[in-house]
C-alpha cells in the first residue's frame, strides 16, 4: 500500500520517528518528534558537536524556535517557544560576549534578545533600534562571523536597495556600519569567507518568487569594494526554486564543505515552505561560487566529506506498462532518448520492482514544461495515490525527485505514475535507491 509513507514529507505513523537518511532539497523536512520542521529564513551554529538551527517559525506567528541535530540530518526541537516575541523575521543567533543573542527584524528594525545558553530561555534586550548610520528600517536580516578576529557582523537590506554590514559590539549592541552594497535591489544577505575572500550572497527582491540569487566578493571586508555580481546557479533554475538565508562552514578531518541554507517559499511564505540545502563549490582562482546540486545527499560531520546514493537500482518507462493515451516517444533529455509522455491521458506502471522491506527512497525522473499546471502522482501496489507536488516544491522542475515509499521485500512492487491536469511532462524512468 502506498505511504504509510513519504516519512519526510508526511510523517506516516506506521513508520513513526525513523531517522532521516538523506537531505532532500524541496521536501518537506520531518523532526525527530514527526513534525514539520519549521525555522525559515534562520540559520545554524556548531557548538561542540551540536549544531543549532534557529529561525522563524510560519505556524507560530513568527516566533524564533529551535532544532538541535549531531549530524546535520535528524532534528530535535528544543523546548520550543522560548521567547515572548511574536513576528520577528529572519532570526540569526551570534555570541559576541558570554551571553547568547538573537537578533531579527520586528515591524522593520532591529531587536535583540538574550540568552546565558544558545538553548535557553531569551528575554528581550532592549527596544527596538534602527540602524546606524542613516537610521533607516530594513527588511532581512543575515548573520556572519569573521575567524579573523571572532568578531560577529549583522547583514541587513533597506527598502532604498542597500544591503548593509554592522558590526556587533561587545556588549550586544548594533554598532557602526563597516559596509555595504548598493549594486541593484538585494535582499537575503548571507555570508561566506574562503582563503581570505569574502562572498556576499543576496537574492533578488521579487517577494515570495524564486530569483536567481547572485554572489559579489571583496577581500576586504571593513571599507571594501566589492565585485561582481556572478550567479550562484543556472539561471533558469532560479536558485533552485530558493532564497538564500545562511551559508554554514563543517570543518571536518578530511575536507572543508560549505553550505548553502536557502528557503523554498511557498505563495505566502506560509508553513507549507520548504528547504533547499545544498553544497558549494568555490573557484578561489574565479573568485565565484556554484551550488553543487543533488537530488539527495548528506554530509559526514566528522570528515567534512558529502555522500550521494551509490547504489540504485534502474527502471526505464520506456518498458514499463502502459495504460490510456500514454506513449513512448522521442526524448534528448532522457537517458535513452526516449520517454514517456501524452501523461495527462494515460499511467505507466513499473512492476516486479525490487523492495527491501520498509520505507525507501525512488528517485522519478521526469520533467514538467516551466508554464504547465500539472502535477504527478504515484501509489503503491494498487494503493491510494499521493500527490507528489504536494511533498515537493517545483516538483519535476529539476529532472529528479525522490519520493520514500513503503516497499514490500521482494520483487512483486508495483509503481505506478500518472498525472492531474496539464501536458507535456515526459517521464524518463525510476531509480530505487538501495543504500
Amino acid at each position: 500500500m502506498l505511504l504509510q509513507t513519504v516519512v519526510l514529507a508526511l510523517g506516516a505513523a506506521s513508520v513513526g520517528q525513523a531517522a532521516n537518511s538523506w537531505i532532500v532539497p524541496g521536501a518537506a523536512w520531518m523532526s525527530t518528534s514527526n513534525t514539520k520542521i519549521d525555522a525559515h529564513g534562520g540559520m545554524v551554529y556548531e557548538q561542540g558537536d551540536t549544531f543549532y538551527w534557529v529561525g522563524q517559525s510560519a505556524s507560530h506567528n513568527e516566533q524564533a524556535y529551535m532544532y538541535t541535530s549531531t549530524n546535520l540530518l535528524d532534528w530535535t526541537p528544543a523546548s520550543n517557544p522560548k521567547n515572548s516575541i511574536q513576528y520577528m523575521w529572519r532570526p540569526k543567533v551570534a555570541k559576541p560576549n558570554g551571553s547568547w543573542w538573537i537578533y531579527g527584524q520586528v515591524d522593520r528594525n532591529v531587536q535583540a534578545m538574550k540568552a546565558t545558553t544558545i538553548d535557553g530561555s531569551y528575554v528581550l534586550s532592549g527596544g527596538k533600534v534602527t540602524l546606524p548610520p542613516s537610521g533607516y528600517t530594513y527588511s532581512d536580516t543575515g548573520m556572519f562571523r569573521d575567524d579573523a578576529d571572532q568578531t560577529w557582523y549583522l547583514l541587513t537590506s533597506a527598502d532604498h536597495n542597500t544591503v548593509q554590514i554592522n558590526r556587533i559590539n561587545a556588549d550586544g549592541t548594533v554598532g557602526d556600519r563597516v559596509n555595504y552594497l548598493a549594486k541593484g535591489a538585494y535582499e537575503a544577505p548571507g555570508m561566506l569567507k574562503v582563503n581570505g575572500i569574502y562572498y556576499l550572497i543576496v537574492s533578488g527582491k521579487t517577494g515570495w518568487r524564486s530569483n536567481p540569487n547572485q554572489v559579489f566578493w571583496t577581500d576586504k571586508l571593513v571599507g571594501g569594494s566589492w565585485n561582481g555580481p556572478v550567479g550562484i546557479a543556472p539561471e533558469a533554475e532560479k536558485t533552485y526554486n530558493s532564497q538564500n538565508t545562511f551559508e554554514l562552514t563543517v570543518t571536518g578531518s578530511k575536507k572543508t564543505t560549505y553550505i548553502y541554507m536557502g528557503d523554498s517559499w511557498d505563495s505566502k511564505g506560509g508553513p507549507d515552505s520548504n528547504y533547499v540545502w545544498l553544497p558549494i563549490t568555490v573557484d578561489t582562482s574565479g573568485k565565484k561560487l556554484t551550488l553543487e546540486y543533488h537530488a539527495q545527499w548528506k554530509i559526514d560531520v566528522a570528515t567534512g566529506e558529502v555522500q550521494v546514493p551509490s547504489v540504485k537500482r534502474r527502471y526505464e518507462a520506456e518498458h514499463a506498462t502502459l495504460e490510456g493515451r500514454a506513449a513512448v516517444a522521442r526524448c534528448e533529455h532522457c537517458l535513452n532518448k526516449r520517454g514517456v509522455q501524452k501523461l495527462h491521458e494515460g499511467v505507466v506502471s513499473f512492476a516486479n520492482v525490487t523492495g527491501l522491506g520498509g520505507p525507501q527512497w525512488v528517485q522519478f525522473h521526469y520533467r514538467v514544461p516551466p508554464s504547465s499546471d500539472a502535477e504527478a502522482w504515484v501509489s503503491v501496489n494498487d494503493g491510494p495515490a499521493v500527490n507528489i507536488s504536494s511533498l515537493n516544491h517545483r516538483a519535476g522542475y529539476h529532472s529528479v525527485v525522490p519520493v520514500q515509499l513503503d516497499l514490500i521485500e521482494g520483487s512483486e512492487n508495483t509503481i505506478s505514475f500518472g498525472t492531474n491536469g496539464g501536458e507535456g511532462i515526459v517521464l524518463d524512468g525510476i531509480e530505487v535507491v538501495e543504500d
